[in-house]
């Protein structure tokens, strides 16, 4: 292997941790801005669908753009985007300033998102078994590490502008030194073309694993800390323990999840990523207490840890289209769960209450078991290119 692909390799690494990083320093601080801004449960669900409409706004044109600019160039622009627009969001002091900052927020998330794994796919192709979820892991460990660091502001009384700032200084040191290193050229970049045509069935199912395990994950995002500062009340110095269990046992899931695809395929690491999914949120629902929900908590970042960075290696080496719209397509119906998840919450615990409403999650999880267990065997997700078993 050489030497550049190593280089691209660390650098595109950097910028999965740079992604992490910006949208769990934004998570982790959900509960201290909602307090701010006096928001009730039904308020803070309507505020939080600004992230995934503006993550919608970026669909239509971002295959587009990876396909006619390059994934390289997309990715510098985006990345820049997303760690500036951090600190609008500390900056907001009403409902009606926030909201589009998040939209902002949003559309640079996912243009990073569909860019930096158009570029993963590019270095996936020069090995010989799955490194995605490794990718996808940084993302993750970028998750926990920057929520304990938000722990810790937290203890300090260190209002939520001053750290978007520090985030947003270390995410452009990132982006300006990562991007002399990737990937130039985008593997796969005319395979199937650019035209939008009805997608084939094997990509609409992958759509549809991806939905149920981004709404599951955005839920958790959201409304992981709100569910412990309003139902567990553990006290204001570990309100966001429980998302930070889940983001620590989702980056060990994903660092794990490679070497668990090669040997035992998709369809069964799915299976089992759904069933921790639906029995760690029952039980943070049935025992609304610190150590069972923390253990919940975790068991579900295990669950939705392998079910995204799966469904997106499988969309970009599909090979019906190119990497760029295959990611674009199956990221626009993914995050329709992300769009629907996190408002859904507020307005079902609105109604009822967030322990009913995170067990309607719990349900969402076991359909992923169910969507790859109905699927018809393709060729084995072991070795490149890697499609998903089923």
């Amino acid at each position: 292997m050489s030497h550049s692909i190593q280089h691209s390799r660390a650098a595109i690494s950097a910028v999965f941790f740079l992604a992490g990083m910006c949208f769990a320093s934004w998570a982790s601080r959900i509960p201290d801005i909602s307090l701010k801004l006096g928001l009730s449960e039904g308020e803070l669900g309507q505020l939080l669908l600004a992230v995934p409409v503006g993550s919608l706004l970026a669909l239509p044109p971002a295959g587009w753009l990876v396909h006619r600019w390059g994934s390289r160039q997309v990715l510098l622009l985006a990345a820049g985007l997303y760690s500036v627009a951090l600190p609008l969001l500390g900056l907001a002091d009403r409902f009606w300033r926030l909201a589009p900052a998040l939209a902002l927020f949003g559309l640079a998330s996912n243009l990073v998102n569909i860019a930096v794994n158009t570029q993963a796919i590019g270095v996936q192709a020069h090995h010989d078994r799955p490194i995605m979820g490794s990718f996808h892991g940084l993302w993750s460990l970028a998750g926990f590490l920057s929520g304990a660091f938000a722990t810790l502001l937290i203890s300090w009384h260190l209002s939520p502008l001053p750290h978007f700032l520090i985030i947003m200084t270390v995410g452009l040191a990132i982006i300006g030194v990562a991007h002399r290193y990737t990937l130039r050229h985008d593997e796969g970049r005319e395979a199937g073309g650019l035209a939008w045509r009805r997608p084939d069935p094997y990509l609409l199912r992958i759509g549809l694993i991806a939905f149920c395990g981004m709404l599951c994950e955005g839920t958790m995002f959201d409304w992981a800390g709100v569910y412990f500062q309003r139902v567990v009340r553990p006290g204001p110095a570990l309100v966001t323990s429980g998302y930070v269990a889940c983001m620590g046992t989702m980056a060990l899931g994903r660092f794990a999840a490679d070497a668990l695809t090669h040997r035992f395929g998709a369809t069964r690491v799915l299976q089992l990523s759904s069933a921790l999914i639906s029995v760690g949120l029952l039980l943070a629902v049935a025992l609304p207490y610190l150590l069972p929900a923390l253990l919940g908590f975790g068991l579900v970042g295990f669950g939705i840890a392998a079910v995204v960075p799966l469904s997106y290696s499988a969309a970009g080496q599909a090979g019906s289209m190119a990497p760029g719209p295959a990611l674009a397509l199956v990221s626009s119906i993914s995050f329709t769960g992300f769009l629907l998840g996190p408002p859904l919450i507020g307005f079902l615990a609105e109604a009822s209450s967030l322990r009913v409403s995170l067990a309607f999650v719990a349900l969402v999880g076991a359909g992923i078991g169910l969507l790859a267990a109905r699927s018809r065997p393709r060729k084995a997700y072991l070795t490149v290119p890697q499609k998903l078993a089923g």
